[in-house]
């Protein structure tokens, strides 16, 4: 076995250093591939965590009635205030809810509004529960869920514009995120395929006569999957270089320039990028000299 791969190895070391322009090209197409792969991923999963972010900023808001509320006859009492609690709180879609009373709630809008509040003479504010759901997507769920409002609960609200479009935003970014991955890692398979091709079939006669001899469809095609693999290595090992640049060099002054930052808005770990685009390369470089080699183990 590793006299074999021994033997493989020289031969796909041979087809490169007699093919440089051919292996050149191979390699210039896995390093611009995987650039962009590279480039997609990271900001990819940098819109994917800002729009989860997002869409964890979505919640529920069910406030409960006031003496100068029209739509209610009295002021919600302590009973039926713990009783929407044990409603909220038994529902599947909820993480949490967070009450607020009155005095809180004038507090929040005093922080927010002083010179509107510092009019006023009474507290018109409702208390409310301050509902998060356990995913963004809950909150017409747990709104529906209040429908028809319980006793006390004044109105129910979470803005539900906004969170169509938040969630509409959301499914699509994926939907291009995953559609833009698969479109690069074909188009990168179909160049390296038709670039590597040239490299076979200068010795499609060779293949003819090892094939005549008795080798097997395995024995023939090994050097020059091996081949494929080294040259998506390679390629891939350049563009992850070429990354690393872009992110010590490009990416800071962006961060710098950028309103967007937040703690909780990161794109995937570099490293785990880099061993994706070095695994994504290798599969190609396979693939590739597999799909080329086919047409001529027909002999």
């Amino acid at each position: 076995m590793g006299a074999r791969l021994k033997l493989f190895l020289q031969e796909a070391l041979r087809s490169v250093t007699s093919n440089v322009s051919t292996a050149l090209a191979a390699t210039m197409t896995v390093l611009i591939g995987m650039f962009l792969l590279g480039l997609f991923i990271a900001l990819g999963t940098w819109v994917t965590s800002y729009t989860n972010d997002v869409k964890r900023q979505l919640i529920v808001n069910a406030y409960f009635c006031t003496q100068t509320d029209p739509a209610c006859d009295k002021e919600a009492t302590t009973a039926q205030i713990n009783a929407v609690h044990n409603t909220i709180v038994a529902m599947p879609e909820v993480k949490s809810a967070e009450f607020i009373s009155k005095e809180e709630a004038l507090a929040i809008e005093t922080k927010r509004h002083p010179e509107i509040v510092e009019s006023l003479t009474t507290n018109p504010l409702p208390a409310s529960f301050k509902i998060i759901p356990k995913r963004g997507e809950d909150v017409g769920k747990i709104a529906a869920a209040l429908d028809p409002l319980p006793a006390g609960v004044g109105k129910v609200a979470y803005g539900k514009k906004t969170a169509d479009r938040v969630l509409k935003v959301a499914k699509v970014i994926g939907a291009i995120f995953i559609f833009g991955s698969l479109i690069l890692i074909v188009a990168s398979i179909i160049l390296i395929a038709n670039t590597i091709r040239l490299s076979i079939y200068a010795r499609r006669r060779e293949i003819e006569v090892m094939k005549l001899v008795g080798a097997t469809n395995w024995f023939v095609r090994g050097p020059f999957v091996l081949e494929g693999l080294l040259t998506g290595l390679v390629g891939s090992l350049a563009a992850i270089v070429l990354l690393v640049l872009a992110k010590e060099v490009a990416l800071p002054a962006v961060i710098e320039h950028s309103t967007l930052t937040n703690d909780e808005v990161h794109a995937l770990a570099f490293p785990l990028i880099a061993l994706i685009l070095i695994g994504t390369s290798l599969v190609i470089g396979a693939v590739g000299s597999g799909i080329t080699l086919r047409r001529f183990l027909k002999v």
